[in-house]
């Protein structure tokens, strides 16, 4: 152990500490230091206490605000809760009211249609005759404006060159021919020279049997210089007959006839009387061809051609013709009848139903609902 010594304050002299000197010393600063350090340890006990005290108190304020927050929270949710709880009643009320209405209203409905209904049928059928009448008028409007149109119309057409209509008359009369007897030869007579509109050249089994000469006429009156200027011309060019197409026949004449030498006919009977004058032309070339010489046998054949049986047996091909022709007239206006009688009635069913629509809209308002088949209706209608 080193030696411990200490200065004398007052005369500063060393003086050693021995044991026997320095223990009540180092006693009384250990007793010293032991209190000053109990004091010290009391003090931090005592600060740690009220700093333990005072985070407790603090951890119990902020446990509280955060309880009283949330108290708040949920305060506020359960109002929210209770404001859609009430909502929800009040929309599932008014749910049920509006049903309640609507059974109400449709059943009020149900009772005034059952009221209105032989109301609403009167109003429906006499609205479709008001209908049905304004369409007959609207009708007959139309009418007059296309008979008027028609009639300016052939007025203009009337005042068109008589030579242009005669032209379209010899065209449509050749093409005619040419379309029925396609092994036959047509001429047609070239403007401005004396003569008929065409000529037919009869082809036969030996070659050509002979010729036919035809006029056309687009004229409302029968002209008798017809007969003696076409003769002239069919002796100019040699033919052996010669015919006259007209709309205007001469007194007796109905369909076709011999006048004067001269063959007269509509237009319409202009290719059967062709087929038999074309049959008897290679008939009486045969018979040269078989006879030559034989002029006994020529003017027979001439008398037959000239003669009632011949015109007998024309009359029976024309007459066939005809009644071909009255047949395909009389399926074509019958289908023409029943298609415009079933157009009327669709018309008449669809301005019915759409009647009842509307009455039905007025009658019910917003609530009526919309039938998308009534608006095709009136669409397809309006097209």
């Amino acid at each position: 152990m080193p030696e411990l010594k200490i200065q004398c304050p007052k005369c500063s002299n060393e003086i050693e500490l021995t044991e026997q000197l320095a223990g009540p010393m180092l006693a009384d600063l250990q007793a010293s230091f032991n209190d000053e350090l109990a004091k010290q340890e009391a003090q931090a006990t005592k600060a740690l206490a009220a700093a333990q005290a005072q985070a407790k108190d603090a951890a119990k304020a902020e446990t509280a605000a955060e309880q009283a927050a949330l108290e708040e929270r949920i305060k506020a949710q359960d109002e929210k809760l209770r404001e859609a709880q009430k909502a929800q009643a009040d929309a599932l009320k008014r749910e049920e009211e509006l049903k309640d209405k609507e059974a109400e209203m449709e059943l009020t409905l149900q009772k005034m249609l059952a009221a209105e209904r032989p109301v609403l049928a009167e109003k429906l059928s006499r609205e479709a005759d008001e209908k049905a009448g304004l369409r007959l008028a609207e009708q007959a409007q139309v009418m007059e404006g296309m008979k008027r149109q028609i009639e300016a119309l052939k007025q203009k057409s009337e005042q068109g060159s008589m030579q242009t209509q005669g032209e379209a008359a010899e065209i449509v009369l050749e093409e005619t021919l040419a379309a029925a007897f396609p092994t036959d030869g047509f001429v047609p007579i070239a403007k401005g020279v004396s003569g008929a509109d065409v000529r037919q050249d009869v082809t036969g089994p030996n070659g050509t049997s002979g010729s036919i000469l035809w006029e056309s006429k687009r004229t409302k009156n029968w002209t008798a210089g017809w007969l003696a200027k076409l003769r002239n011309d069919q002796r100019t060019s040699g033919c052996e007959v010669a015919v006259i197409t007209s709309h205007a026949l001469p007194e007796g004449v109905e369909s076709f006839g011999l006048v004067d030498g001269i063959w007269v006919c509509a237009p319409r009977y202009a290719v059967p009387l062709a087929t038999s004058l074309r049959q008897g032309l290679i008939d009486v070339a045969s018979a040269k061809g078989r006879a030559m010489g034989q002029e006994s046998k020529m003017e027979m054949v001439y008398d037959y051609l000239t003669g009632t049986q011949f015109k007998q047996r024309v009359d029976a091909i024309v007459e066939r013709f005809e009644d071909m022709q009255d047949n395909l007239r009389k399926e074509r206006v019958f289908i023409e009848k029943q298609w415009a009688l079933r157009a009327k009635q669709i018309d008449l069913v669809i301005a019915s139903t759409v009647g009842m629509h509307g009455d039905l809209q007025g009658i019910a308002g917003r609530s009526m609902p919309e039938i998308e088949s009534v608006d095709a209706l009136l669409i397809g209608k309006d097209d």
